[in-house]
């Protein structure tokens, strides 16, 4: 009886209810293909609606995409620009589809950032989708993860010098209060297409136990079949969350 009392408890709900996404590649689709860089964003701007659709179909809840990092903002002007238009414009031609199916928008970074004409359009189409509850889509946006990380910690230093907070209440709940995601789960599973390994200053925090899933495949080319193939590949393993499974400690 002992040792059953003394078993570590395993979360046994192994259900993928939030994806994130780090969708590269698209300036390599172009380049394979001998076209412009703004021509694989807007094959990648496809891809992504087919993301979003695979989303509401197969019931996953939450979705978390890298839309444009914080270091982003460092390319060519012309590519920069050529992106916020591209946003502009999915937001402007897309949002009537969002409200059909029931995707909430959300925005995560530092918005202070962005062009003015982006920003109301990001907050006007915010602010319609807000009641829809079918999917919650995410959009990572002049984001990173350093750069939340320090946006957190010097908002919790501000409220302990004005006596909002007491350092010593300061936990991980109080802590992921502060940060862009407040309110939403951690991502279940990550994927990152273009056969890079890395988490380039993606959600630092919030992926400490995600699964992560690495293809090959250029983020233009992640269709139905590839998502599905990451979702089997999460299916297949075990979530431990740093802990012993039930084998280990028995």
């Amino acid at each position: 009886m002992q040792q059953a009392q003394n078993k570590a408890i395993i979360p046994q709900d192994n259900e993928l209810n939030h994806v994130a996404i780090i969708m590269d590649g698209n300036r390599r689709w172009a380049k394979k293909y001998q076209k412009p860089a703004n021509k694989g964003h807007q094959q990648g701007a496809e891809a992504l609606q087919n993301t979003v659709k695979y989303c509401l179909e197969n019931k996953i809840a939450w979705l978390t995409v890298y839309a444009f990092s914080i270091e982003n903002w460092q390319r060519n002007k012309l590519e920069v620009d050529g992106l916020m238009e591209l946003l502009y414009q999915f937001l402007k031609n897309k949002s009537n589809i969002l409200m059909e199916h029931g995707v909430k928008l959300h925005v995560i970074g530092d918005l202070e950032l962005l062009p003015l004409k982006q920003k109301k359009e990001l907050i006007k189409v915010i602010e319609e989708t807000k009641n829809n509850t079918n999917l919650t889509f995410t959009l990572a946006l002049s984001y990173g993860g350093r750069d939340e990380i320090l946006r957190v910690a010097r908002k919790i230093a501000k409220d302990v010098e004005n006596k909002n907070l007491r350092a010593n209440h300061i936990d991980n709940s109080v802590f992921e209060s502060y940060l862009d995601t407040a309110g939403m789960p951690d991502p279940d599973l990550l994927i990152r297409t273009s056969g890079e390994k890395r988490l380039s200053n993606f959600l630092l925090w919030q992926l400490s136990y995600a699964e992560l899933y690495f293809t090959d495949v250029l983020w233009p080319d992640f269709d139905e079949v590839e998502f599905k193939k990451a979702v089997d590949c999460y299916y297949s393993r075990e979530r431990r969350f740093g802990q012993r499974t039930e084998a280990e400690v028995s």
